[in-house]
């Protein structure tokens, strides 16, 4: 089980070769990697391709050679609807609008199984509920969109993310606008959902909270500078690089976290 309902089979993410360019400029330079159940945080300075790469692994944006496999099946042969049932997406600026509540928004996570005018069954509604508990909106779950706060809004739309129960679940910056302690409710549930058994990726500009990941992607420049756990040498020395020195790894209270350099 996750935090939305049964899990769907085990899945695995790879990118080979990758190269992706936006308005004539090439942003990721051949990327590879290959993902499986966990949770990998892609961290790097601004204008890395962070944001890129993410949106390539959801087939939201072409690459311009290399390829993006689901499976080990092309992404690009993925029909939309099967598509969205086994990838999960929040964007960066996720977006929801209208007069709908909390409950009727979450709900939409459901698309990919219920297609446009099939009715919510008992399932659904049961992966409705459990999103909602996992993110800690369940007591407000009648609220209308616009009463929220920006920190609310953005539980619900990873409650939204959630309710798929897709087992790939790619997450742009899931702690924007929330406060520390719902920062720490997001980690501790990506960490369950990748114990698992989910394929968990998030870009994150927090290195503390990317730190609780097991595997760090380090981006530089649009290429991969570290692909390795986050308790290791090899990763702690890509972050300091590529973050000018401007940082230092260190352990305290038992976990690991970055102290600036000044």
């Amino acid at each position: 089980m996750n935090a939305a309902g049964p899990l769907a089979p085990a899945a695995t993410l790879r990118a080979e070769a990758l190269h992706v360019s936006l308005d004539g400029h090439s942003v990721l330079h051949g990327v590879s990697f290959a993902l499986r159940p966990g949770w990998t945080a892609i961290v790097g300075p601004n204008g890395a391709g962070k944001s890129t790469l993410l949106r390539a692994l959801a087939g939201l944006l072409t690459p311009a050679s290399g390829r993006v496999f689901l499976d080990e099946r092309p992404l690009s042969e993925w029909g939309s609807a099967a598509r969205a049932r086994r990838i999960a997406w929040l964007a960066q600026q996720g977006e929801a609008s209208g007069d709908l509540s909390v409950r009727e928004v979450v709900m939409l996570g459901r698309l990919p199984h219920l297609g446009l005018f099939d009715s919510p069954g008992a399932g659904d509604h049961a992966a409705v509920d459990a999103a909602l508990e996992a993110t800690g909106c369940a007591g407000w779950q009648q609220r209308r969109l616009p009463e929220l706060s920006g920190g609310e809004r953005q539980r619900v739309l990873l409650a939204r993310a959630l309710c798929v129960g897709a087992p790939v679940l790619l997450l742009d910056e899931p702690t924007t606008h929330l406060d520390p302690p719902h920062q720490v409710a997001v980690v501790r549930l990506l960490q369950r959902l990748a114990a698992a058994g989910t394929v968990v990726v998030s870009v994150l500009h927090d290195l503390p909270l990317a730190l609780q990941a097991e595997r760090l992607l380090v981006l530089q420049g649009g290429r991969v500078h570290a692909d390795a756990t986050s308790a290791s040498a090899e990763a702690h020395a890509a972050l300091v690089g590529v973050f000018g020195g401007a940082v230092s790894i260190e352990r305290v209270n038992g976990r690991l976290t970055t102290v600036p350099v000044l």
